[in-house]
């Protein structure tokens, strides 16, 4: 009798032996089962496209995102453990206006303490911010076009620069690696980061991240965006209510320094264990505060109260010493849940001392798991 099949294989059980066999000669020591069981499906899904008869234009645009995004995830690994923001703005900003300098100042601010920055690799407003962060905090992710993109000086023939063919895979990159977003003056492209942004986080596609728009001193830039959104799509009922929390405008700043450093004052980061919500703080509210939050933020849930707990089987190695909220999050208000997560921060800020204590016990905290093209590297 033969085996039983796997939920995802390929109909010929020579096939699937000889690919069992290459992931056995291929595997480390430390290669986890679910890791292995991934692998296997990513040489099915390539087999089952070349027996599908898939054209070579189709073939070519698969082979190349995969290469991209491993070479990515190469790029970023050394510096998973630190907080990353991705800087949008126009290539075309001269450095005489307002908003090149504002990039400079904000992103070496944001460096100082303990940031890095990623753009587009491009000049202008990008250009501003790779200068502002500096070489070693810098990384690029640079789309190949016919015009305006060839990398800034700061970041130009650095390891961290990337170069990419498809526009897809470089925001795939973009929303993982980001711990927040900045976005200053410019045009299709920059709109584009922004709406996206906003989409992914509202539809529960990436985690809440602080997404800010900065405008020069006095500028209505962004202002007048924001008006556009309030009028013709919150008052239309085209978004929530509550979606608006996903949005800060200001011409300082220091406004948009604190609200990238802010969010993280007290949050850390989530993630779905089963059909609850996990959220990870450097501190925990108390009974109270936790019976209040619950009242609260009753629109949240799908059952249940939000209620304290330690780390959770499932998140061994997932900063273990944090504590954590777990609720039943109906997965639809993302808007109202970033409302909790400005709320937890503001009980850390009441307990501030306490907090700065504990922070500078555990200095440092990982975060959880989560010049050239990659077409042109060397297969190991």
């Amino acid at each position: 009798m033969s085996p039983p099949r796997r939920r995802y294989e390929l109909r010929r059980n020579d096939l699937n032996d000889r690919i069992e066999e290459l992931i056995d000669a291929a595997s480390r020591e430390s290669s986890s089962p679910e890791d292995i069981e991934l692998v296997r499906q990513l040489l099915t899904t390539s087999i089952h496209l070349l027996r599908d008869g898939t054209s070579r234009a189709e073939l070519k645009l698969v082979n190349s995102a995969l290469k991209e995004l491993r070479h990515a995830f190469r790029v970023f690994s050394p510096h998973s453990e630190n907080r990353k923001i991705a800087v949008f703005g126009s290539a075309r900003t001269d450095p005489k206006h307002p908003d090149w300098g504002n990039a400079f100042e904000f992103s070496e601010r944001l460096v100082r303490s303990g940031w890095m920055v990623i753009t587009g690799a491009g000049d202008g407003i990008m250009g501003a911010a790779q200068g502002g962060a500096g070489r070693d905090a810098s990384f690029g992710v640079n789309i190949r076009l016919p015009f305006e993109q060839s990398a800034n000086e700061t970041i130009a023939d650095d390891p961290k620069l990337i170069n990419f063919r498809y526009f897809f895979t470089r925001k795939v990159v973009f929303v993982k690696e980001a711990h927040a977003i900045a976005l200053f003056p410019g045009g299709f492209g920059t709109h584009d980061e922004g709406f996206e942004s906003l989409t992914l986080i509202q539809t529960g596609k990436s985690e809440i991240v602080p997404i800010v728009f900065i405008d020069e001193p006095g500028g209505r830039y962004w202002k007048d965006w924001l008006e556009y959104v309030d009028t013709h799509l919150r008052e239309r009922g085209l978004i929530d209510v509550e979606d608006m929390n996903l949005i800060r405008v200001t011409d300082s700043i220091d406004e948009a320094v604190a609200e990238i450093e802010g969010f993280y004052r007290n949050y850390h980061s989530s993630r779905f264990v089963g059909d609850h919500l996990v959220m990870r703080l450097h501190f925990a509210p108390s009974d109270e505060q936790l019976l209040g939050l619950s009242k609260e933020f009753a629109p949240l849930l799908t059952s249940g109260v939000i209620e304290c707990t330690d780390a959770l089987p499932e998140e061994e190695g997932e900063v273990d010493h944090l504590p954590r909220l777990r609720l039943h999050f109906n997965r639809k208000k993302v808007g109202l849940l970033r409302g909790l997560i400005d709320r937890l921060n503001e009980i850390a800020e009441e307990a501030a001392p306490q907090l700065d204590a504990r922070r500078r016990e555990i200095f440092e905290m990982p975060l959880p798991e989560g010049q050239e093209d990659a077409e042109s590297e060397e297969d190991e």
